[in-house]
């Protein structure tokens, strides 16, 4: 028996013994958490090989530092670590900032880019730039507000560019797979009804699917249990403007509202369509 087993014996000892006299123990919930913690601790550095059978046959069980607090406060509890965040070392040396998310943590609809670009890099908030002020105007389009909704990225961090070069490079599928656990919780916390994602390297990031938008978009994907539609880049229409382009989005969109149970008005039904 190792020194962490017979000073909880002797813990259990003194309580029971209190017990016995009458006495009405009360412990908050951040002790107990705590003690929790301490215990899970000590069982993981011990070697429960040697120990007898019935130890290893009952966990203990930790209460999660998540329990009885609002979204936005579970966020904010898993938020310094993405911001600390240094396991991409050639990220780390050349973000400005790490660029973690915006929006409503209650959102029951949630875009997902690729990852920030320059614009995000030195504001830290995604979508902010001219791809952003499309975005916005897609969203005030599907009759949200930018406030209504949650936009984030697979990848927290810029991606490098090469010394001398501008512009913004595609995160590569290993950086993706990396970061994709921090995108991870703040879908598991926020549990919207429908997930967007902007072009193929954002859906290649949350489902591993190299197939091209063409393929990918127009029809439902899930993550997690949670529907996904997947549509071209806010990007990809500065590039192609020509309103059959523009149509293939907002058809995408009109799936996402039908989803959601929104109201459809005809005027909506119309977008980018030709006139007769």
């Amino acid at each position: 028996m190792n020194d962490f087993q017979k000073a909880l014996e002797l813990v259990h000892e003194s309580l029971h013994g209190l017990h016995e006299h009458g006495i009405e123990l009360r412990a908050s919930a951040a002790a107990l958490e705590r003690l929790a913690t301490a215990a899970t601790t000590a069982l993981q550095e011990t070697d429960l090989s040697t120990e007898p059978a019935s130890l290893s046959a009952k966990p203990i069980a930790v209460m999660r530092p998540s329990d009885g607090l609002s979204k936005a406060e579970q966020l904010a509890q898993i938020r310094p670590d993405i911001l600390a965040c240094t396991k991409c070392s050639h990220l780390v040396r050349s973000r400005t900032q790490v660029v973690f998310g915006v929006g409503n943590p209650d959102a029951e609809l949630m875009f997902v880019g690729e990852a920030p670009g320059e614009d995000e890099d030195r504001q830290g908030e995604p979508f902010v730039g001219r791809a952003g002020e499309l975005l916005t105007k897609i969203i005030s389009a599907m009759g949200f507000r930018r406030s209504d909704v949650y936009i984030a990225n697979v990848l927290k961090c810029r991606p490098d560019m090469p010394p001398g070069e501008s512009g913004n490079r595609k995160p590569r599928a290993d950086e993706m797979q990396t970061c994709l656990p921090y995108l991870r919780q703040q879908i598991e916390i926020i549990r919207p009804h429908v997930l967007v994602a902007l072009g193929a390297t954002a859906m290649q990031g949350l489902t591993g699917d190299m197939s091209a938008m063409a393929r990918l978009r127009g029809r439902w994907h899930e993550f997690d249990g949670i529907p996904l539609m997947a549509t071209y880049h806010p990007a990809y229409l500065l590039r192609n403007q020509s309103m059959s382009e523009k149509r293939k989005v907002w058809e995408d969109m009109l799936l996402v509202l039908k989803k959601l149970e929104k109201p459809i008005s005809q005027k909506q039904r119309n977008f980018f369509l030709p006139r007769s």
